[in-house]
């Protein structure tokens, strides 16, 4: 159980890392390895480059070995045989060992020329393969960097996508708190004149307004008094409008 709970953190918390990683970072570290790796590849196929140019060097200092010690070991057999012609054991034996000597360093020159014959057509596959290997890894590096490129161009527009649906959002709420919607106005209203009738209605319905009622009618009552009374100072006729008395 200890064990379950402790991969379930680590997880838990390498997914919330890798959430938390920025896309371009990822893609900048990308391609900085690959760039790494590509030059390794590039020291390693210069080096088995660089062996074969050696084994080249050596092969040609080798066969003029071997040429100069078959034309040294000639020229010892020549002085050997004109010796015994002329009659001189001695110096006939002499050349002869020498040419035997030289004999056997012009075996062990063709035998080392041989093998770094050997060696070269080996270092020639691997330089082909070296080379192609370069080749290939330097397209691959080119098609990570186009592919950069393009990721990049998408992140950005991400990131504007982002930015617009932000500012959407933002004007949404900004609108919902702050510019209440018509409908919301008018139940506000309606609401409020509705209470008013209400509370009209049931003022009428109470003894204290049906006196409020009577008072006000007494008023009116007494302001029409008045009025005739200032009527007849005047000497107009009751209740008649002043058009009225024009005409008449």
């Amino acid at each position: 159980m200890l064990r379950r709970t402790w991969n379930y953190i680590r997880q838990l918390f390498r997914t919330t890392a890798e959430r938390a990683m920025d896309p371009e970072i990822e893609l900048e570290q990308a391609i900085t390895e690959s760039r790494r790796r590509d030059q390794e590849l590039r020291n390693q196929a210069a080096k088995v480059i660089a062996h074969r140019t050696q084994l080249e060097a050596k092969i040609e200092q080798a066969a003029k070995d071997v040429g100069e010690g078959r034309e040294t070991a000639k020229q010892a057999l020549l002085r050997a045989e004109q010796a015994r012609a002329e009659g001189n054991a001695a110096e006939s034996d002499k050349w002869t060992r020498v040419a035997q000597s030289l004999a056997l360093k012009l075996q062990a020159a063709e035998s080392n020329l041989q093998g770094l014959k050997e060696q070269y057509e080996i270092a020639l596959a691997q330089a082909e393969q070296a080379k192609q290997a370069v080749q290939q890894n330097a397209m691959r590096l080119q098609e990570l960097a186009a592919k950069r490129m393009q990721l990049l161009g998408q992140l950005q527009q991400a990131k504007m996508q982002e930015a617009v649906n932000a500012a959407v959002e933002t004007i949404s709420a900004s609108m919902e708190m702050e510019a209440p919607s018509i409908e919301k106005v008018e139940e506000k209203i309606q609401s409020r004149l509705a209470e008013a009738k209400a509370r009209h209605e049931l003022r009428e319905a109470t003894p204290e307004g049906a006196e409020a009622e009577l008072k006000e009618a007494i008023s009116l009552s007494q302001a029409d008094a008045t009025l005739e009374e200032l009527r007849r100072e005047l000497g107009l006729s009751g209740g008649a409008a002043p058009e009225e008395q024009a005409s008449s």
